[in-house]
């Protein structure tokens, strides 16, 4: 057997379903192979549009995202999927073809290995045919083990070789979860106690350690109330003391009660400055606690009081163990519940900007939220408009979101989307983009219509980068290079064989009834929104 056709063997043995990707004549066979063994190959337009749809896949299913690429450009196209997707945690295998080795004038030659590490990604190489499905099945473990996208460089002579493949093999087993230390423990335990104002704040670490319930349970223990940030929203959704995202997406409410904890304590989350408002979203006498799996991400951002090295589910259970009773619990009671369930970013007071020819971006979503089902999943894209879906539009549980911002990029809204839609068929995937981010990543609105994905792609459209028009306006800088004119871009959905519409006023969103009656095809709303709305989000991130 050669090895291209061994590699894509020994990952469907392990139970790879899914790998998205863009076939070269540096990773045809494998890919081949990979659906010769059952796996369903999932062709995008774009390698960085791959990387970005197994992103969310990964994040969305629990599973590691798989991805074929060409060699030399197809792993250079990748590289923006592949910086968020290491920013992000996710585990992910990147196979990418290669020049034979000591190939130094071919077209495709560079270094593959150093680009992979160069954005946070680890590297694996098949060194030869005899030892190639070792190599594949330590990148796994790998993944999985030290929980990052592993790049794995195959050389086009290796996988032309002849190998065998064992009749029976199992993939490395995953280390078991860190306990945390027991002073450290200890120390957290005695300050959560005392405090009178606790508040647990979880964050991506959480999610993947599946802490949600543990962190809940020492929550109603201790007296806490419950955020997250904003790539762990919906977490705590349904809990009367859950405040929702901290941060610069945070409701008035939310931020007022953050900024008055005594005691905080972080599990899996940076404290960054999206988080914490730079800080400001703390109060300096507040007692930080900050839990995660490694430590140098402890104290990176915003000062902690005390770092616990561990796994977060793992420290939320033993907490949970030495707070016992816990604290006299004053922070909670029914009459704050019943405030935090009326002060929802819906329901806070805005004077409706929407004129005859464009629409409020808030009473857009808040419509949205009203029509669309509860079983909701956001793709949310970057940009100016970030911010409004995921705060006025509501979301079931940690799986009704999928937010790649971990490395501030624009353009992956499309790609996201397929992935979150692969992984979740049952669920409505809304795919939230601005103009500029679309028109960056169209080519996977194609993807969406040609895997039959049936997305509600909303473009928020003020025909300019926003976030430059918003930040540099008021300093009264010159506009020019970041205004356009106007796209249709239900002109363009149509052109991609996806429904379309478009929206000037809240009325014409009644259409929108008949495509949620069938969901049969992606639908594109072109949402003509009022540019001079500045997201709530904005001044807080640049520090205003």
């Amino acid at each position: 057997m050669r090895v291209a056709q061994a590699v894509g063997q020994v990952l469907a043995e392990l139970g790879v379903e899914r790998c998205f990707g863009v076939v070269g004549s540096g990773n045809f066979e494998v890919t081949n192979a990979l659906v010769a063994g059952g796996v369903r190959f999932l062709p995008t337009r774009h390698e960085s549009g791959a990387v970005t749809a197994a992103d969310a896949y990964a994040r969305v299913s629990g599973h590691v995202g798989l991805v074929t690429v060409h060699q030399g450009p197809g792993l250079t196209n990748s590289v923006t999927g592949l910086a968020e997707a290491a920013k992000s945690r996710t585990p992910m295998l990147v196979l990418a073809g290669d020049s034979p080795a000591g190939a130094r004038h071919s077209n495709f030659q560079m270094d593959q290995a150093g680009l992979a590490e160069s954005v946070g990604a680890l590297s694996e190489t098949l060194g030869g045919a005899e030892g190639a499905v070792a190599d594949v099945l330590r990148a796994w473990g790998r993944a999985l083990s030290e929980r990052k996208p592993v790049v794995v460089t195959m050389p086009i002579d290796v996988q032309a070789a002849e190998c065998a493949v064992p009749d029976s093999f199992k993939a490395p087993p995953l280390p078991a979860p860190a306990p945390p230390d027991a002073e450290s423990l200890s120390v957290a335990a005695r300050l959560l106690t005392a405090a009178r104002r606790p508040l647990l704040l979880a964050g991506r670490g959480a999610v993947l350690a599946g802490a949600g319930p543990p962190i809940q349970r020492l929550a109603r223990a201790t007296g806490a109330l419950l955020a997250t940030s904003a790539v762990a929203n919906g977490l705590f959704a349904g809990d009367p003391y859950y405040l929702g995202i901290a941060g610069g997406f945070a409701t008035p409410l939310a931020a007022e009660l953050m900024a008055s904890a005594d005691a905080v304590v972080a599990f899996g989350a940076s404290l960054n400055m999206w988080t914490t408002r730079h800080g400001r979203l703390l109060s300096p006498t507040a007692r930080v606690i900050q839990v995660d799996l490694e430590a140098d991400a402890i104290g990176a951002h915003h000062g902690a009081a005390l770092g616990v090295v561990g796994d977060a589910a793992e420290t939320a259970r033993a907490l949970l163990d030495l707070v016992g009773g816990g604290s006299a619990q004053t922070w909670r009671t029914p009459e704050l519940a019943a405030e935090i369930a009326r002060r929802r970013w819906r329901d806070e007071p805005y004077a409706d900007a929407s004129t005859d020819g464009r629409i409020d971006p808030r009473t857009l979503v808040v419509a949205l939220d009203d029509l669309l089902p509860a079983e909701r999943l956001l793709a949310c894209d970057g940009g100016h408009f970030m911010g409004w879906l995921p705060m006025y539009c509501a979301v079931p549980d940690q799986q009704g979101m999928v937010f790649t911002q971990a490395f501030q990029a624009i353009g992956g809204g499309f790609a996201t989307a397929v992935g979150a839609a692969v992984a979740r068929p049952d669920r409505l995937v809304v795919c939230g983009l601005g103009d500029g981010g679309a028109l960056m990543g169209l080519s996977e609105l194609e993807t969406l219509v040609r895997l039959g994905l049936p997305v509600l792609c909303v473009v928020f459209n003020d025909a300019a980068y926003g976030a430059e028009v918003h930040h540099f306006g008021p300093s009264g800088a010159k506009l020019d290079a970041v205004r356009f004119p106007d796209t249709d871009f239900a002109a363009l959905g149509r052109a991609a064989g996806a429904a379309a519409m478009t929206v000037r006023r809240r009325e014409d969103l009644v259409a929108l009834g008949e495509w949620l009656g069938r969901r049969n095809r992606p639908m594109v709303v072109d949402a003509k929104i009022v540019p001079t709305v500045v997201a709530e989000w904005l001044p807080e991130a640049f520090g205003h």
